[in-house]
């Protein structure tokens, strides 16, 4: 459907551009740069507008097809299981990891024109940051930022405990970004995987937990 836009010359009240369609927006400003006598003043509110209408126009477009991705997404199934020995008694819970999140939002989101990727910065003795940058195909973006210190628990060498406060994060900012929710258990339809940790691991979660302000 085409929208239609008047364009005011407000530098002369009385004199209006012609009213165009968004599809001649292109050719107005295309026969104001062949005419020999054009008003260049004229032609920078032109191409100034242009800039303007396609940014409203790719948001526009990002909110339609956010809305509608989110509204097909389902509930993340949470596929993977943690247990640990906390005051003697057992703990454990159940998570999605970033290949289950993965896995079912991204055929979702590429129908819709939207896609993600990751910005990270892990500086020396400062937290890793990881941004998540959510895209629409007519170029309008929005990012989500969290920040964690390494995750040195257990006998993870420098390159392991970047990687897993990588991971860690990129999984968050993804599901913030998205609005995510996951179920509490998988219905039967997957296996979860037991991985017993130690109480020092443990203890470094919870640190990690509270360093994000995330309640799991």
């Amino acid at each position: 459907m085409n929208r239609r836009v008047e364009i005011m010359d407000h530098s002369q009240t009385d004199a209006k551009l012609p009213v165009v369609n968004e599809g001649g927006l292109m050719q107005l400003i295309e026969r104001v740069i062949v005419d020999p006598n054009a008003d260049l003043a004229k032609l920078e509110k032109l191409l100034d507008f242009k800039e303007r209408w396609e940014k409203t126009e790719a948001r526009k477009a990002f909110d339609e097809a956010m809305s509608a991705a989110k509204s097909e997404i389902p509930t993340i199934i949470k596929n993977r299981q943690v247990g640990f020995e906390s005051k003697g008694s057992k703990v454990g819970y159940r998570y999605e990891d970033l290949a289950e999140i993965a896995r079912t939002v991204d055929p979702i989101l590429g129908k819709h024109g939207l896609s993600y990727r990751f910005r990270t910065s892990s500086e020396l003795n400062e937290p890793i940051t990881v941004t998540c940058i959510v895209s629409h195909r007519l170029g309008h973006s929005e990012e989500n930022t969290l920040r964690a210190g390494r995750d040195d628990s257990g006998a993870k060498n420098a390159l392991q405990a970047i990687g897993s406060t990588l991971s860690y994060l990129q999984k968050y900012t993804l599901k913030a970004a998205l609005g995510l929710a996951a179920s509490n258990d998988d219905d039967g339809t997957a296996s979860g995987v037991d991985e017993a940790i130690t109480p020092a691991q443990a203890d470094a979660l919870k640190c990690l937990v509270a360093e994000v302000a995330v309640d799991l």
